[in-house]
């Protein structure tokens, strides 16, 4: 249960509803809005994103959870008569008063009253300024007034003529859900106030996927509670005695002792009851780890690269100006003439501009390597820490819940390790008023905590295992990529170290490239279109290859014609085009690949000359500086004239520059020429900078040039009659 596999189909079917969105979307002038708005994104501080995305998500899902605890709060009695010799468990019912039970009533309908108002401006129903008023306002109503109920229940509560008398279970489920209430509702007023301040946009930016987590909340609870209700009704339990077991059970931590069902019905029921509750809250658990704590760690890990750049950035200004364009050694494991060719301005003639913007390519691929490492490490810090969190906090909660039973703290350790473990032994149970509504709130926490943790561990402690075992194996008995033993160990030590040791470092980025481009061109062809039934997936994908292969063949037969008539200029824009189908076909395949594709910088080059912009042109770049308001904008398919250069061919296949050709179609296809700001690769402008992936940033711009080029097609009629008529006129 602690990891249910459901990564791959939540994030499939999120995929095939938003394609079926983007499909509506027809692309206008608010696409560049939207641009800026991503890459504003990309750069807010994580308070923000906390407050404009987190938080949202929080109150989705914990909201439902409140409700569940205040009917919890509602269906009983919140005080019992101990009889003589008995214990509170074993208490008889005293009536609540009917003002106690109209005002928690009044606060039930207000704590629905907000869920209501945020799951509708979650679906988009309700606009934001409408909704949030409502949503805070109704949690903090519920929040308050619980909180008077309990403080009364708490000191002058004492029914007449009873001597001995305890509070049930429903009202420590009540302190829950004023706590729950009280909390979402200060959450939702910071996100409130991130808006007005215009941090971002008055609505939730949120994904399909995101926005379905509070319905599978609302579900998974809704189930638990009806089946409480229907074994409790069969076995002849108390209704929150029944919640508890529902508990354990779905969270198959199977507790047992007093709480088994013991009629043959009730046995029976339990078969769909179980698979039912263990499938939704499947669901939950893989919505909260894939739609949630996966942007979490996007989003730290843009915040440690920009952080990581910034730093790479600041030094290389100091080492300018204290040395004249000097560096002793190179900071994050640069190479000396890498991190020396940093410190050179634009055009400097001690080194070509090409070979000083392959330099900051290398150092931007060196920041992203440093802060992929940085939010793995950091990402199991924090998911450790909540699950030590909880372990130690929970255990002393029970120790002070369950001090009629005498545990010691280390038995309520163990009692929380075997519970969080969902190994659930049933030596140690919590059998006091207080202790079963904290365990269910509890371990409805701490089992989605773990499996965060075992994730966290796979990408880095369980991956350093497998791979220290795959190396022992290399050097003793199993095939290797390595000639002899002796490289094997080099190999060994190189991942150990991290990549410390200069001399295995090229030859290291060689192999992880060369790896890495296999298993995209692997996955390419298996991820593309996951989100579809294999037929639909195949016929698909068969007329998107067939359109462009024929979009592609009729610009090649235009080619020819032109260059049979000999007008070179139709010859060149056909040329240009062809050539931007064709690369857009190979992005597209890239983009579809499993493992995300990282180009090479000779990849890199090619593609901006397609899109207009020359890398040996120094008037296209700019020195880098530490602060995103000093930098330009991201380069947006420049449209600045570049002198031809002729085709090289790199080791991919693709050619290193574009011909004049291809240079002079993505300049004619724009029209006449236009002067761009610069920007660098280790600037917060840089293409390799942004949430998006590199196949998708590049995608994008080559449509655009392409819807650029096509548009001109349209235009020329008009252009050559306006051109007759001014001839005529003459």
């Amino acid at each position: 249960m602690n990891d249910p596999g459901l990564d791959e189909p939540i994030d499939d079917a999120s995929k095939q509803v938003q394609e079926n969105v983007d499909h509506r979307h027809k692309p206008g002038p608010q696409d560049d809005v939207d641009e800026d708005q991503d890459l504003r994104s990309f750069l807010m501080p994580t308070r923000w994103w906390y407050a404009s995305t987190a938080f949202p998500l929080i109150a989705g899902t914990f909201g439902p959870m409140a409700n569940a605890f205040s009917i919890c709060a509602l269906v009983e009695n919140w005080r019992v008569q101990i009889p003589p010799g008995g214990t509170e468990e074993h208490g008889i019912d005293i009536p609540d008063p009917h003002w106690l039970i109209a005002v928690n009533a009044l606060s039930l309908v207000s704590a629905l009253a907000a869920n209501l108002s945020l799951l509708l401006n979650m679906a988009r129903r309700v606009p934001f300024r409408i909704a949030q008023p409502i949503t805070i306002t109704g949690f903090w109503v519920a929040s308050v007034l619980l909180i008077a109920l309990i403080s009364v229940a708490s000191h002058a509560f004492a029914a007449p003529g009873v001597q001995d008398q305890a509070l049930t279970q429903a009202y420590y489920y009540a302190i829950f859900a004023a706590g729950l209430y009280q909390i979402i509702s200060y959450l939702m007023c910071l996100t409130v106030y991130g808006a007005y301040r215009g941090h971002y946009s008055r609505d939730f930016k949120l994904t399909m996927a995101q926005r379905t987590l509070m319905l599978q909340t609302i579900s998974f609870l809704v189930y638990q509670l009806l089946g409480a209700l229907v074994f409790s009704k069969i076995e002849g339990w108390k209704f929150l005695d029944a919640v508890y077991w529902a508990d354990f059970t779905s969270l198959t931590i199977g507790i047992g002792a007093d709480f088994v069902p013991t009629t043959h019905l009730g046995r029976s029921l339990l078969f769909p009851f179980a698979f039912g509750g263990i499938t939704i809250l499947g669901l939950v658990v893989g919505s909260i780890r894939s739609m949630i704590l996966d942007r979490g760690k996007r989003k730290m890990a843009a915040r440690l690269t920009e952080k990581t750049r910034v730093n790479l950035v600041q030094k290389v200004e100091k080492a300018t100006t204290a040395n004249g364009s000097t560096m002793r050694n190179g900071p994050m494991g640069l190479e000396k003439e890498t991190a020396a060719a940093l410190t050179l301005q634009p055009g400097d003639q001690a080194l070509s501009e090409k070979a000083r913007r392959e330099a900051e390519f290398e150092a931007m691929r060196r920041v992203q390597q440093r802060a992929i490492t940085l939010k793995k490490y950091y990402s199991l810090m924090l998911s450790t820490f909540a699950f030590a969190f909880l372990w130690t906090i929970g255990a002393l909660v029970f120790y002070h819940t369950e001090k009629n039973q005498q545990w010691s703290y280390f038995e309520s350790l163990y009692f929380a390790y075997t519970s969080l473990l969902t190994i659930g032994y049933g030596d140690f149970q919590p059998i006091s008023n207080s202790g079963k509504p904290f365990f269910v709130f509890w371990s409805l926490l701490a089992v989605p905590t773990l499996t965060i943790l075992i994730s966290d561990m796979g990408d880095t402690v369980v991956k350093t295992i497998k791979e220290a075992t795959i190396w022992l194996g290399e050097i003793t008995v199993l095939p290797s990529d390595e000639d002899s033993t002796r490289e094997r160990l080099k190999a060994g030590l190189y991942n150990v170290t991290l990549g410390k040791i200069d001399s295995l470092q090229a030859k290291s980025r060689d192999l992880e490239a060369s790896s890495k481009v296999k298993a995209g061109r692997d996955a390419g062809t298996q991820a593309r279109g996951q989100a579809l039934p294999p037929r639909q997936r195949r016929r698909r994908q068969a007329d998107e290859d067939r359109l462009a292969a024929d979009f592609e063949e009729h610009e090649k037969i235009g080619e020819a014609i032109a260059r049979s008539h000999g007008e070179v200029t139709e010859e060149v824009k056909h040329h240009y085009r062809r050539t931007l189908i064709a690369q857009i076909r190979k992005v597209y395949n890239d983009s579809a690949a499993a493992t995300p594709k990282k180009y090479s910088y000779a990849e890199w080059a090619y593609f901006l000359r397609l899109l207009g912009e020359d890398e040996n042109d120094a008037s296209y770049h700019i020195r880098p500086r530490g602060h995103p308001e000093d930098q330009a904008t991201k380069p947006n398919a420049p449209r600045k004239e570049s002198s031809p250069e002729s085709p090289e061919a790199d080791r991919d296949g693709h050619r290193e520059t574009s011909t004049s050709a291809e240079v002079d179609g993505a300049r004619d296809s724009s029209g006449s020429s236009v002067a761009t700001q610069g920007w660098s690769w280790i600037g917060n402008q840089s293409p390799l900078m942004g949430d998006k992936e590199e196949s998708e940033w590049l995608i994008e711009k080559l449509f655009q040039r392409l819807e650029e080029s096509l548009r001109d097609i349209k235009q020329e009629p008009e252009r050559r009659t306006r051109s007759g008529n001014q001839q005529g006129e003459l």
